[in-house]
Formats: structure tokens, C-alpha cells, sequence
């Protein structure tokens, strides 16, 4: 297999590099051009430090006394991310959590387009309407090897999340947002974010105790 020219950057350091990049994104909204590190820390909720440090990923860039270019750092971290073109995504499972992802605009604005959606029941009534066509899962792996998608949203229940999962890692999907209750078992080549609500709220809980 080809090694990727790509560097190994940590995974904390990945997620706060797409921080950085919804800061630069607001910044060039308000039509600033240049950022200084402490400022761009200050908005990000890091310190400048560990900002600088970030940033060395793409090697020595800034301007001492003038900071960052707005412009550039964006395009820079948005094609270390590849979020600078739309990236394809198929949405499994269109319950009420699916149907309202499918909802969501923002997913476009930040370079991924849901461009399928299958579920077991694809044409029962539904609260929400999609403009996505959902399709049955008969249809799921057919769909994701002919368009070369890698990346996948899952909103399935327990039963049978593994399943999907796997279908989805056999046709070709190395990137998977997983809201199903379950730690999938997956390929090393293989990145899957779970999005676990209630554990979440666990977590916060813990926080406010007297």
C-alpha cells in the first residue's frame, strides 16, 4: 500500500484545527484579513502556545508583528481537512434523528453533501419531509462502491448498526459518524466518531453536582 505524503497529525490536534477553521471562516465574514496568534487562540479557546504548536503542521507561516492571512490559513487547513470540495456522504438510518440531519443546511457550508439516504422502511410516512430520495438498504452497498463515497452518517438502533457498519467498510467507507448506541468493530484503516447523547449529558452531569 502507498504511504500518504500526508502528515501524521494527532487526533486532538485534528479536531482543534477544525476549530481554527470556523474562527478563520467568521473572521473573513467580517472581512479581516490578517489575525494575530493570540487572537485567533483567544477565539478558538486555546493557548497561543498550543495554537503556534498546531500550526507548525504546515510549516513556518505568519508574519512576526502582522499574524496570519485569513484567506490562506483557511484554504490551507480546509485542504489539510478536505473540506475545500464537497465531500460525498450517505446517511444510514432516517428515523427521527435521520430525517433530521437531512434537514440540516450547514453540512453543504462546511464541504460535505448527503447525497443518499437508506433506511429499512424507505417509504413509510414520515414527520419531516426530505429532499433526499431514501432508498432501501438493498440499494446501500451497490450505492457506495459506484460512487466512490468514503464517508457515512449512521442513525441506526442497536440491532444491527454492526451490520450496516460493515457493509458499509466492505464497499469502500473509512470515515464513519456513528450515532448508533454501540463501539462498532472496525478495520485499523478505519476512523469512526461515536456520538453518544446520553453519555454526553453523563459527562455534564458529573459537572454540576453540589
Amino acid at each position: 500500500m502507498k504511504k500518504s505524503s500526508r502528515p501524521e497529525i494527532p487526533r486532538k490536534t485534528i479536531y482543534r484545527l477544525s476549530i481554527y477553521l470556523r474562527c478563520l471562516q467568521r473572521l473573513k465574514q467580517n472581512e479581516l484579513h490578517t489575525v494575530s496568534s493570540e487572537a485567533l487562540a483567544r477565539a478558538a479557546g486555546v493557548k497561543p502556545t498550543q495554537l503556534r504548536k498546531d500550526l507548525t503542521y504546515f510549516g513556518q507561516f505568519g508574519t512576526r508583528g502582522l499574524g496570519y492571512d485569513v484567506d490562506q490559513l483557511a484554504k490551507m487547513i480546509g485542504e489539510l481537512l478536505g473540506t475545500s470540495r464537497l465531500q460525498p456522504v450517505v446517511l444510514v438510518g432516517v428515523g427521527n434523528l435521520g430525517a433530521a440531519l437531512l434537514q440540516y443546511r450547514g453540512f453543504e457550508q462546511e464541504g460535505f453533501e448527503i447525497v443518499a439516504a437508506f433506511d429499512m422502511d424507505p417509504v413509510r410516512a414520515r414527520e419531516k419531509t426530505t429532499k433526499i430520495t431514501v432508498l432501501g438498504m438493498d440499494k446501500l452497498g451497490d450505492f457506495v462502491l459506484e460512487n466512490h463515497v468514503r464517508m457515512a452518517i449512521v442513525a441506526v438502533p442497536a440491532v444491527g448498526a454492526q451490520e450496516v457498519i460493515n457493509n458499509l467498510v466492505e464497499n469502500g467507507v473509512v470515515g464513519i459518524l456513528n450515532f448508533a448506541p454501540i463501539v462498532p468493530h472496525v478495520p485499523e484503516n478505519v476512523m469512526v466518531n461515536n456520538v453518544n447523547l446520553a453519555i454526553e449529558l453523563e459527562n455534564l452531569s458529573y459537572f454540576i453536582q453540589d
